[in-house]
């Protein structure tokens, strides 16, 4: 397939997207790193900063599929203007924070700016990019927010070394804003309006589609019901991670604050490699094999069974570096299933690919309401950093089972509520 330059619109889009993924998780992990700042200042115990952690959950996993609702319904691009303003401004109100009450607040707002946000990509990507790099296009944003991760810990100790907790959410608030106004000048709702596209970039994209008048929506979730729970298997682990991660090396280990972050670091950059090894992989098996099943199924089973395997070695030492390469394994190949299951819902429902991605992501929503606060209780109640672990070892044994009930191969039409088969075509 021929490749684009980094200037055409396609690829501008991309970027975009990646972006925002980028913004998107800085914003929202910021707060675990910065714990360590207005834990102290507020006296909270690891059960109250739990419960913040846990807060920007609540309403995002309300938004999920009224998001994805909205931006199939009205578009991508306003949807994403309306989401980014609000988290933006929600992530500036954080420094503003005088104690639990507020923090909590504000973190709720986080949530309600970021509900719609990973939905209305999926249904910008399902115009945007060509069906055979779904995979692709899913794991290189997710890799980005892994990205954000990444970098969250060092810059947010960075700037609390320097300033303080406060302004390392004024900084991340304002790159929200900046975000939002150049998307507003580069995203078009569809690609022939685009003033940079060319005529090769429209050959490959899929053709425009009349939007449905009406949705089947108790079809389409009976449809997307076993991605839902796969996906609560895996978000159970990640939220447990992006929560606890850069406490779980202060804490435990009892290292200084900047030494905690780089661990952290460690970790989460091995997400990135995950993220994107896991999209390009899928696509691969997909265009050798033509099946959707062996592309998506199969490969998150795998993958899940991996991190099962990764974690296990934690729960019989206890060494710095030993710690390190489990979480980083199994942080990895948690990161491998990201391309494969976030192509599923444009597999699925290519007109609806905003909703039943929203449909998809309320498990990791819910996981991210249970996870954090979970890990903080047992960290209170038992005093073991490890323990909190063995809940993520145990959903993803249930993930490998649970993943072969995934349909990928099975389109979702509407007048169609069962679906038709459409395996081993290379653009189902």
């Amino acid at each position: 397939m021929k490749r684009y330059r980094l200037t055409s619109a396609t690829s501008i889009v991309l970027i975009m997207l990646c972006i925002m993924y980028f913004i998107t998780y800085l914003d929202r992990v910021n707060v675990s790193t910065a714990a360590a700042g207005f834990g102290k200042e507020f006296h909270l115990t690891h059960t109250e900063v739990g419960l913040v952690f846990s807060a920007f959950a609540y309403p995002y996993l309300i938004f999920q599929i009224i998001g994805g609702w909205i931006s199939d319904r009205f578009g991508a691009r306003r949807t994403l203007l309306f989401c980014g303003a609000l988290w933006g401004v929600a992530t500036l109100l954080t420094g503003f924070a005088t104690g639990l009450v507020t923090l909590f607040a504000a973190r709720l707002l986080l949530g309600f700016g970021e509900g719609a946000t990973f939905p209305a990509a999926t249904a910008a990507m399902s115009r945007w990019v060509a069906k055979e790099r779904r995979g692709f296009a899913q794991g290189i944003t997710h890799a980005a927010s892994r990205v954000g991760n990444a970098v969250a810990p060092a810059v947010v100790v960075l700037i609390m070394a320097r300033y303080g907790w406060r302004e390392s959410f004024y900084a991340c608030g304002v790159l929200s804003l900046i975000w939002v106004a150049v998307w507003a000048l580069t995203f078009t709702e569809h690609p022939q309006e685009h003033r940079r596209i060319t005529e090769a970039e429209l050959a490959i994209l899929p053709e425009p589609k009349a939007r449905a008048a009406n949705l089947p929506w108790l079809a389409l979730f009976r449809k997307m019901a076993p991605v839902t729970v796969v996906y609560f298997c895996y978000g159970w682990t990640l939220w447990l991670f992006l929560s606890w991660i850069p406490q779980y090396f202060l804490h435990s280990y009892h290292l200084a604050l900047n030494k905690s972050a780089i661990f952290a670091s460690v970790v989460f950059f091995a997400g990135v490699l995950g993220d994107t090894l896991g999209g390009i992989v899928t696509d691969w098996i997909f265009q050798r094999t033509g099946s959707l099943k062996r592309a998506r199924s199969y490969m998150v089973s795998v993958c899940m069974l991996c991190t099962f395997v990764a974690l296990v070695p934690m729960m019989f030492m206890h060494d710095l570096y030993g710690s390190m390469a489990c979480l980083a394994a199994g942080f990895f190949f948690a990161e491998m299933t990201i391309g494969p299951m976030w192509a599923i819902p444009m597999d699925i429902a290519p007109q609806y690919s905003g909703t039943a991605s929203g449909m998809m992501n309320t498990g990791s929503a819910l996981a991210a309401i249970i996870s954090p606060v979970m890990g903080g209780f047992l960290i209170d109640r038992f005093g073991s950093w490890e323990l909190p672990f063995v809940g993520s070892m145990l959903l993803m044994a249930i993930g490998v089972v649970l993943a072969f009930r995934m349909q990928p191969e099975s389109r979702f039409s509407q007048g169609a509520e069962q679906g038709d088969t459409v395996a081993s075509q290379l653009g189902a």
